[in-house]
């Protein structure tokens, strides 16, 4: 099955087979690879492809973003202006998280290449990830209480604080930190650091070792670690609705398309 097309602007997530590894690439460099619905959709079917009984083959998924500035620089924020309320937001992270599931699922182990920025939606998707290697110019963060005035889903939060600790996802979200490569290799979230002209043959060396070892064992504790991590997780969807529906989630989605600053009113 292909994935759905898109529209001239909106991007596109392309799935290319190379031997054993499949790669998944996030095409929209003008916009720092932003995801745009299209690209989510993109992405939720080559995972489902992936996944599928006939494509056994791929024994490593990489991915990463087109361009050499960004892997994924969040969702497309203009997207926000179609929210009408609160539930809007609970339907949102709803979305995200069953396509960042998709990723987790994969049955293979995955490995994202961070060159440049990796916030928002993009950290959750490098989050998903098995493995994480970056360029010393890689950044994270998930800078929405100096931007949009909204908040993640619980299992989310809980999946960053699994892959970073507590105290950097504190950094990231309630000072609205960007964080740094060697900050992200300190607390274990990168298998590694290197300059770009030897990224390329570190990764390939990273999926060899990977794609030597035993494939149901690699496949059953991925699944174990998942379902640990996620199982207890809070509802928070009054809390979700609190945020996506407040004036200043509004006032936020507008200064950023208006290039503004935002004036937060704390309602």
């Amino acid at each position: 099955m292909s994935a759905p097309a898109s529209q001239p602007g909106e991007g596109q997530v392309t799935l290319t087979m190379h031997g054993q590894v499949a790669t998944l690439t996030f095409d929209r460099p003008a916009a720092r690879n932003a995801m745009t619905w299209a690209m989510y959709e993109q992405l939720a079917s080559h995972c489902r492809t992936l996944c599928a009984e006939g494509n056994a083959g791929a024994r490593v998924v990489v991915m990463r973003g087109a361009g050499g500035e960004a892997f994924v620089a969040g969702t497309d924020i203009a997207q926000f202006r179609q929210f009408s309320g609160g539930d809007d937001g609970v339907d949102y992270e709803a979305r995200i998280d069953e396509g960042i599931g998709l990723v987790e699922r994969l049955p293979m182990p995955t490995v994202a290449v961070v060159e440049g920025w990796a916030v928002g939606g993009g950290l959750a998707i490098a989050t998903a990830c098995d493995f994480r290697v970056a360029t010393p110019k890689a950044r994270f963060g998930v800078p929405i209480a100096k931007t949009l005035g909204n908040t993640l889903s619980a299992q989310n939060l809980a999946k960053l604080r699994a892959a970073w600790g507590l105290q950097p996802v504190r950094r990231m979200l309630l000072l609205a930190q960007i964080l740094d490569a060697d900050a992200a290799l300190a607390c274990g979230f990168l298998e590694g650091v290197h300059a770009p002209e030897a990224l390329d043959g570190e990764v390939n060396a990273l999926c060899d070792r990977l794609a030597a070892l035993a494939p149901v064992t690699q496949r059953v504790v991925k699944e174990s670690l998942r379902r640990q991590t996620v199982e207890a997780v809070a509802d928070t969807d009054d809390l979700v609705r609190q945020c996506y529906g407040s004036e200043d989630f509004r006032e936020g989605v507008e200064a950023f398309v208006g290039r503004r600053p935002p004036e937060w009113k704390g309602r």
